[in-house]
């Protein structure tokens, strides 16, 4: 059964977005509810998967990835074996960061990171080359980003 938000939901929902480390007491304030009862709801939408968890947004250039690459992934085929044997494979390449199955003339599509053009090279050699089931690649690399959200858009 899928749950239905109210408003409450949704303004609990917006504030843990923008700051997930809010404090119980000053969450139920922005909300407009007292503790427990606004804990209980954060349970339940934690309980039924709408809040899948919280982390720290991090600044990847700062960290070492300056490189952002899209890569676009042909399959040899498109089975349901197919499909799972080269999530399983990208899902333990630590550098991809997203792979998305796709519509169109590309299969999957790729986010991946990189410390630089070298490294990328690497990477693209040394593991996602090895990756069984791929016809063709091809890579874009991101001159800048101009645009990027961690905030779903809640609507009443």
């Amino acid at each position: 059964m899928e749950k239905i938000l109210d408003h409450i939901d949704r303004k609990i929902i917006s504030a843990l977005q923008r700051n997930g480390r809010l404090r119980m007491a000053d969450l139920s304030e922005q909300v407009g509810l007292s503790p427990t009862p606004c804990a209980r709801r954060v349970a339940q939408l934690e309980d039924a998967g709408l809040i899948q968890g919280y982390s720290a947004r991090v600044d990847q250039a700062a960290l070492g990835f300056s490189v952002t690459i899209f890569v676009m992934v042909e399959l040899e085929r498109q089975s349901r074996d197919t499909l799972k044997e080269f999530e399983a494979a990208v899902r333990a390449l630590d550098q991809v960061m997203e792979c998305h199955l796709m519509t169109g003339s590309r299969d999957i599509l790729l986010r991946v990171v990189a410390a630089s053009l070298a490294d990328f090279d690497r990477f693209l050699e040394e593991e996602l080359m090895r990756v069984p089931g791929i016809r063709n690649m091809r890579s874009s690399f991101t001159l800048r980003t101009m645009v990027q959200r961690q905030e779903l858009p809640l609507r009443p």
